[in-house]
């Protein structure tokens, strides 16, 4: 592959010092999308429709070394008014999930996976206004505020929003969040599928990299999250690997990025197959990552889960038979960087 750690070395030799808020060592986490509870329409039937992950499950990712679960949900589900009550019965699900999963050890990023809707409004239009949101936020971030290990994962991958609207949009939501007294680590996605081979390009309306440093949390406590897929497209629906290396490059760049601007970033989605080209993107991407983790907390893989079809290229969900090599390589990642954690600190006060 063209793409090497001596290239991502000089990429990265003119950053500037990273901000002390986060100590220099393994990331701390790493781990995997449990998909299953984002399945279906609105009015769609528990056990039918969708699904959340099971203790079985939970607890083989555990084994393996994986330290956080990233746990989509349907925003519509859970509040089915907006501006109203979250559903009590969809609240349980989620919380008793998240009860299952901190029980093994690992930490939750909480995933409201409706890439910028609520049903087919975008956020920032009426009625999903950013007022909306931020009321949305500010009930969830009640039920599980300052609870250890649970993370906010505002939106998954607002995609046709303008830069500078999903900027008030997140802002909004922050508020909220801060407002009820939640000092939970919050975790920001940019436009644009929050794709990290496009942070610094005007997708829509402004780049991520320029507009989504607009960011304001007063506990300065937020991390951005990219995704990064390897296929030719970046769209992680192929199972060949034509774009690993501009993948590598995509996550070489972001590190530059945070490095420059004294951020921090999480990968929160990347995936591929067993393609030979894929394993040896991916080995790069988590060696990037490794090596500069005083500015990447961590990264979760997509994907796993119960209703996962066996055939499918990415699924690392454990099946009869052997493991999957991509799930080899996880483990192998995260136990390389397994030790005491000291990269993530409180919240400023």
């Amino acid at each position: 592959m063209r793409t090497t750690r001596h290239l991502t070395a000089l990429l990265l030799a003119a950053a500037l010092i990273p901000s002390p808020t986060f100590a220099t060592e393994a990331p701390c986490y790493r781990g995997v999308n449990l998909s299953g509870g984002e399945y279906g329409e609105r009015g769609g039937i528990y056990g039918t429709n969708y699904t959340y992950p099971g203790e079985d499950t939970i607890g083989y990712f555990a084994k393996k070394g994986m330290t956080i679960v990233r746990l989509p949900f349907r925003w519509e589900r859970l509040q089915p008014a907006l501006g109203g009550r979250l559903d009590e019965d969809e609240l349980k699900r989620l919380r008793d999930t998240i009860g299952l999963i901190r029980k093994h050890g690992m930490a939750v990023l909480i995933d409201p996976h409706n890439f910028g809707y609520y049903d087919k409004t975008q956020v920032g239009t009426a009625p999903a206004t950013d007022a909306a949101f931020g009321d949305f936020w500010a009930r969830l971030a009640v039920e599980f505020a300052n609870q250890d290990g649970v993370l906010f994962g505002l939106m998954n991958e607002p995609h046709d929003i303008k830069a500078t609207d999903w900027l008030d949009a997140a802002n909004a939501a922050i508020r909220s969040i801060r407002a009820v007294g939640a000092r939970n680590l919050i975790l920001v996605p940019g436009t644009a599928w929050s794709g990290a081979g496009s942070w610094e390009k005007d997708v829509i309306g402004g780049a991520n990299g320029t507009v989504m440093l607009g960011v304001r949390d007063p506990l300065d406590f937020y991390a951005y999250e990219v995704h990064q897929y390897l296929d030719a497209d970046s769209s992680g629906t192929h199972p060949t690997c034509e774009g690993a290396g501009a993948a590598v490059d995509a996550i070489a760049g972001v590190t530059a990025w945070l490095k420059q601007n004294h951020k921090r970033g999480f990968l929160g989605e990347f995936g591929a197959s067993t393609d030979k080209n894929c394993i040896s993107g991916l080995t790069e991407i988590y060696a990037t990552m490794s090596d500069n983790s005083d500015v990447w907390l961590g990264w979760s893989y997509w994907a796993a889960g119960e209703w996962w079809p066996a055939d499918e290229p990415f699924n690392v969900q454990p099946r009869k038979g052997p493991e999957r090599p991509q799930m080899r390589l996880l483990a192998e990642a995260a136990k390389a960087d397994a030790g005491t954690c000291s990269a993530v600190k409180p919240a400023r006060k």
